[in-house]
């Protein structure tokens, strides 16, 4: 088979199978598998394919018509200029979490070196992507899950360039250590979020993640009221709080904050127009 018969094949397939993008999706496995990206398809789409590739091509697609998320298959997604190790067990890096990650280093800029932590860091999206924009800062990755903390090390050691970005286990529900948190100039966060009781009514492949990487109780703000109680103590005067939210969700996280005397409240909106980002800074003494 020719390159671009196995391609055409295989979005065929996904479209089949209904994938809301088959051809994106056809084209990301197919420069996995062959290393042709669609420029280079065009270009070498009537020369024979090798059947090796082809095998795993195929497999990849069958995956993916089962609905393993793309990037579970791929292994690595792209987040700001980063590439992120991803699969099973790991919240798979979102646009929407680029607007909380852009949004701190717009405040946080001209600040000088920041602390900062990373709060339900996950594969490290948030951390990673904050101390890639602000070379000069000290961040700190907090996660309790051990399979999504196994993917932060990596994306750590993956993105070692970072040098100021660290892991530390431990569970945002309960109040930190002190003797191992410092204060901190920021807390960023893009904690579960979803109802629980809505987890069931995703799209397939969204129920794929880990669970306890979206669940946020009974009414999605289980992880705003332990941050707002728990870990606004580590705040210095003047310091950042910043969080993606669900939609419809940011006047209740807003309203969490001012309860907690955080003031200059604001929002930041995602791509499609939704509040996405609420922060505030702590009260000067």
């Amino acid at each position: 088979m020719t390159f671009s018969q196995v391609y055409l094949n295989g979005k065929e397939r996904l479209t089949q199978a209904g994938i809301e993008s088959p051809a994106f999706d056809a084209i990301c496995l197919f420069e996995a598998s062959f290393g042709l990206n669609r420029q280079a398809l065009a270009i070498h789409g009537e020369e024979t394919a090798p059947n090796d590739a082809i095998v795993t091509f195929n497999e990849q697609i069958r995956q993916r018509c089962a609905r393993r998320p793309l990037q579970y298959i791929l292994g690595q997604w792209p987040f700001l200029d980063l590439t992120l190790e991803v699969g099973e067990g790991v919240l798979i890096p979102r646009e929407d979490t680029e607007v909380l990650v852009r949004t701190a280093d717009e405040l946080l800029r001209g600040r000088g070196r920041s602390e900062i932590l990373d709060l339900c860091a996950g594969s490290g999206a948030v951390g990673l992507g904050i101390a890639s924009l602000l070379p000069d800062a000290e961040v700190t990755c907090v996660e309790f899950s051990d399979t999504a903390f196994s993917f932060l090390e990596r994306n750590i050691r993956r993105n070692s360039e970072l040098a100021t970005a660290k892991a530390v286990r431990a569970d945002v529900l309960q109040k930190p250590d002190l003797t191992v948190f410092r204060p901190a100039d920021a807390i960023l966060s893009n904690p579960p979020y979803v109802v629980s009781g809505e987890i069931d009514m995703l799209q397939e492949e969204v129920r794929k993640e880990p669970r306890e990487a979206l669940d946020g109780g009974p009414d999605g703000l289980l992880f705003y009221r332990a941050i707002v109680s728990h870990w606004t103590v580590l705040l210095k005067p003047g310091g950042l709080i910043a969080l993606e939210v669900g939609e419809g969700q940011a006047k209740e996280v807003a309203a969490l904050l001012e309860s907690a005397g955080m003031e200059n409240i604001g929002f930041r909106q995602d791509f499609n127009g939704i509040d996405r980002v609420v922060f505030g800074t702590a009260k000067r003494n």
